[in-house]
């Protein structure tokens, strides 16, 4: 509705005055936004003949006493604008700023400044309506309709102003359709805060106590203007509201962005290009946001991309993620998470990196329920193949390939680095476990390659295991050879049991529980799967023993037996937090001391997963040498076969890339097997394949200085 507004005023009474601290003027938050941007200004008023000056080109201002300026100004750089309230204007002087190919002189023209604080030799040229800003030095501001803040502004954090309704409130419905698992978001989330805040629904005096922190850090004061950092370039966008911007940022074509944080820096600068509507969110640093994408009550992590029309919306993005052409709604999705075809769908989730969705997968749209609050919950390394369709309520272990397929019911898949076939002509699920281990090395390996390789980030505040075999993983693989020797002992009892009719191998066996139907389940090569996932367990932790010897040239083998075998019980629960591997006791003791009210902000709690990061390598390693006791084994003992499971895994990664060469329907598009080559180039050369030669160089010079010390 609209209000009829005294012109003499516009411009003015910013907060209202209900709304002010005692003493202060609705000028009080936007001078200390302004000290922290800029330090002190030398600002003055005009003088007569600038003023003269600024008339004559056709400016008008609403009181010429409220207009400001620092010295150099020269007033010819401002002609046919109009200004309203307090107004005050950095240095400007006869020059040009220069993005890429777009240049344009120094200078405010053809636009209206209401109350706004502008930074040293900046662009304003044809804005039509630029209210309650702070704008940093050296930006350019070129065709913009609509940029303004509201004295309630948020900025994209999940907090309340004064005198405001609790319903205002903007959450995030992660995980869950239905809200359950809804947070708050707030421009310093990582994934894992999200987790942790999603995640421990039944620990209610951490769920209170995290949403206190929140709305106690980011404030119920009213009254900060947005802000456009220092050299950020914003040209031909319709509407930006209650947004904050930060340095270098470059935006361009947007058609709205409504209470929303850019984080972006002169090392990690963010871009949102054409098309793009966001609104209710957080744009991590680096991040780059292009062409139609829409998101909707979102927080994207760093060194992020959302691209070709995507939509993000009710979702947490972990860092150094890719999605493009696709849907993505209520999910909490951990970093390193590629996802980039127009016909994919993920539906609430917890998705926990290292992931790829590939085209057409529809994972968890389709409900098994009378309600929407349906979840999949994947571990890492989740990879749902072409034309998957997966039900609420499914869950995964750490890194499941599903071959295409359409899955008829829910699935709860155990066995890590396992194949899922939905078996169409027989009528039955069939879980080979150990398959990449045994079948796909080249994926396993460079999956982690990825991982390490696409981390561009400049300043890591989320930590993120890289590696295929962590105290996770290797956790899962512990419990999968238990879970497969009581199916072995039950199947043999029962004869359910397929064996080779000449070699008397097991083909397969029989179970139950991995899918919610009556139909047959079969658990392939379960023995070669055993023998694979003890190979894995020896290479896991003599490779962590090693390494951690290795950067620790002070001790000596006894000390280093000492200091391992001090570690106590094998620690056998591990959280995957944000990506971020952690012993599980330390996250309870983290929630308790949370609830009990020892940290006051996020950034105290950031400090706390620093520690969990420094204490890893020791965890890690304690971890690996219980396994090994796990195992009947001893470090020393392990070196030599260590070696010759490296030299294994590069023969298998090596196959695995050298059958694509001799494919014949791949072959049949060349002429013969010399154009191939020069097409594709050949196996030994591939890039990845050199890298892994390389680090099994340095694995075996490793092994070697460890075999020296023991």
């Amino acid at each position: 509705m609209k209000k009829v507004y005294p012109i003499e005023r516009y411009g003015y009474d910013f907060i209202p005055v209900e709304y002010l601290p005692a003493g202060a003027d609705e000028y009080w938050m936007r001078d200390a936004q302004n000290s922290e941007l800029f330090g002190n200004r030398n600002w003055r008023r005009l003088k007569e003949s600038e003023i003269e000056t600024l008339e004559k080109n056709r400016n008008h201002c609403s009181d010429w006493k409220d207009f400001f300026v620092c010295d150099p100004f020269d007033p010819t750089l401002i002609k046919d604008s109009s200004f309203y309230g307090l107004v005050r204007i950095g240095t400007l002087q006869p020059q040009a700023l220069k993005h890429h190919d777009f240049c344009l002189p120094v200078g405010i023209r053809s636009s209206t400044i209401i109350s706004c604080d502008i930074g040293n030799n900046t662009v304003i040229h044809n804005c039509a309506y630029i209210s309650h800003y702070i704008i940093g030095d050296n930006c350019m501001l070129s065709e913009v309709n609509e940029m303004q803040a509201t004295n309630h502004s948020k900025f994209g954090n999940g907090i309340v102003k004064d005198g405001e309704d609790e319903d205002v409130r903007v959450w995030i419905d992660v995980q869950n359709e239905a809200g359950g698992r809804s947070i708050l978001p707030f421009q310093d989330m990582i994934a894992a805060d999200a987790y942790l805040w999603a995640n421990y629904r039944d620990d209610t005096v951490l769920v209170k106590k995290l949403a206190e922190i929140t709305q106690k850090e980011y404030g119920n004061l009213r009254g900060a203007y947005g802000t456009i950092g220092t050299g950020t370039v914003i040209k031909s966008c319709k509407i930006i509201k209650d947004t904050a911007v930060g340095e270098y940022a470059y935006i361009k074509g947007a058609n709205k962005i409504k209470n929303v944080t850019i984080l972006s820096s002169a090392k990690e600068p963010t871009q949102i290009g054409e098309g793009v509507e966001m609104v209710n969110g957080i744009v991590g640093y680096a991040c780059n946001v292009f062409y139609g994408c829409k998101a909707v009550r979102f927080v994207m992590g760093r060194n992020s991309n959302l691209k070709y029309g995507a939509r993000l919306i009710h979702s947490v993005l972990g860092d150094n993620s890719t999605v493009s052409c696709c849907e993505i709604l209520n999910n909490l999705i951990f970093p390193v998470h590629e996802q980039h075809h127009n016909n994919s769908f993920l539906i609430a989730s917890l998705i926990q990196g290292m992931c790829n969705m590939a085209a057409a997968a529809t994972i968890g749209s389709n409900h098994n329920s009378r309600a929407n609050d349906g979840e999949i919950r994947a571990n890492r390394g989740f990879w749902p193949g072409l034309a998957v369709s997966l039900k609420h309520s499914s869950v995964f272990a750490s890194f499941v390939i599903i071959n295409k397929g359409e899955y008829p019911a829910e699935l709860n898949i155990p066995l890590p680095f396992s194949l899922v076939n939905n078996n169409v002509f027989k009528n039955r699920l069939e879980v080979m476990p150990a398959y990449y281990w045994m079948h796909n090395m080249y994926a396993l390996e460079r999956n982690s390659w990825k991982t390490k390789n696409r981390d561009k980030r400049k300043v890591k505040v989320q930590h993120i295991e890289i590696d295929y075999l962590a105290p996770d993983t290797a956790e899962e693989i512990i419990r999968a050879i238990s879970f497969l020797q009581e199916r072995l002992n039950e199947c043999n009892a029962n004869g359910h049991m397929k064996k080779d009719p000449d070699t008397g191998v097991i083909k397969h066996i029989h179970c139950r529980h991995f899918e919610r139907s009556k139909r047959e389940q079969v658990i392939v090569k379960p023995l070669e799967a055993i023998e694979a996932y003890r190979q894995m367990l020896h290479y896991y932790a003599v490779k962590k023993i090693a390494v951690f010897f290795d950067n620790h040239p002070d001790l000596d083998y006894k000390s280093l037996c000492k200091l391992l075998q001090d570690g106590g019980e094998r620690i056998t629960d591990w959280v995957n937090i944000g990506g971020q591997i952690v012993p599980a006791f330390r996250v309870d003791e983290l929630r308790r001391e949370i609830g009990e009210g020892k940290y006051k902000n996020w950034n105290e709690i950031h400090k706390v997963y620093d520690s969990w990061d420094e204490t890893y390598q020791l965890d890690k390693c304690r971890h690996a040498w219980a396994v090994l006791e796990f195992l009947g084994a001893e470090f020393a003992n392990e070196l030599a076969a260590v070696l010759e499971t490296r030299r294994w895994i590069d023969s298998k990664i090596f196959e695995s890339r050298e059958k694509d060469y001799k494919n014949s329907f791949k072959q049949a598009t060349f002429r013969n097997q010399e154009e191939m080559e020069q097409v594709l180039g050949k196996p030994e050369e591939n890039s990845f394949i050199r890298l892994i030669n390389k680090e099994s160089d340095d694995f075996a010079k490793l092994i070697e200085r460890a075999r020296a010390r023991v």
